[in-house]
């Protein structure tokens, strides 16, 4: 069998340009874990926007902590002020985020957030910190637990899912 050198250069070049793509500029990333439930699921296939650096609130990231790639909804933006607010009326628990001294308006949260972390007293986040939380409030480790998140450990933003279902991520 005779080897065909642009045949080996053609598979060559695809495989260059999947590696770039795959480093530079999208990869697939997968849930792990029920934090961002009823929004992503477990074991949802995302498309991680490696280029997209233009971080906004309520924006889905991925972020490598500690060796392991965190998906979460980003809530404050660098430079504000974040506190949450949680009370218990008998079994009830009532949350209220604040967002230097505002209210903030959202939906994302599955339920009120029984347990304010760190952000029981107000955090003020640095010019390259973000504050994160997962949709599932009560089953995340986020930066109320484990602190602000530098811009540097955002990997990108994902907007779109490709399993189980095609389609972009509501936001």
């Amino acid at each position: 069998m005779k080897i065909n050198k642009k045949e080996i250069l053609s598979y060559v070049g695809i495989l260059v340009a999947v590696i770039l793509i795959r480093t530079f500029i999208a990869t697939p990333v997968k849930v792990d874990g029920s934090s961002m439930n009823p929004t992503l699921k477990e074991n949802d296939i995302l498309i991680l926007k490696k280029y997209d650096k233009s971080i906004e609130r309520f924006d889905i990231v991925v972020i490598n902590y500690k060796k392991t790639k965190l998906v979460k909804r980003v809530i404050g933006l660098p430079g504000e002020k974040i506190k949450i607010k949680t009370t218990k009326v008998g079994n009830n628990y009532f949350s209220e985020i604040y967002i230097n001294g505002e209210k903030l308006e959202e939906n994302y949260g599955k339920e009120p957030i029984q347990s304010d972390g760190l952000a029981h007293e107000e955090i003020t986040l640095a010019s390259d910190e973000y504050f994160v939380l997962g949709d599932n409030r009560n089953n995340s480790s986020d930066s109320r637990i484990i602190g602000p998140i530098k811009k540097k450990d955002i990997m990108g933003v994902t907007t779109t899912r490709i399993i189980p279902k095609f389609g972009k991520i509501d936001k």
